[in-house]
């Protein structure tokens, strides 16, 4: 459900992209992070899935002009990098 797409195969994370909901965005990363989805599935899955047109999030938010959101994926994306070096460093001492 959560990744479900509509009829032009967006998901609610195009949407609240596209209308400039960051908080909408913040409550379905925190929802997606709660499913453990691998790296590569945040990443496919969320951050860069895409609808028939091919534009993801990225390019609804540029598109209309939602600079704040842009900003917000991008440091959702850094914070996400950051755990996931974390995690490496963490299993490499064991």
């Amino acid at each position: 459900m959560f990744l479900s797409k509509g009829k032009l195969n967006n998901t609610a994370w195009h949407m609240a992209a596209k209308r400039g909901k960051f908080k909408v965005l913040e409550k379905l990363w925190e929802w997606a992070k709660e499913l453990q989805l691998k790296p590569e599935e945040l990443r496919n899955e969320v951050l860069l899935s895409k609808d028939n047109l091919n534009n993801t999030a990225w390019h609804m938010s540029a598109k209309w002009d939602e600079f704040n959101v842009l900003e917000n994926l991008r440091e959702l994306v850094k914070e996400e990098q950051q755990e996931l070096m974390e995690r490496v460093i963490s299993v490499r001492e064991i």
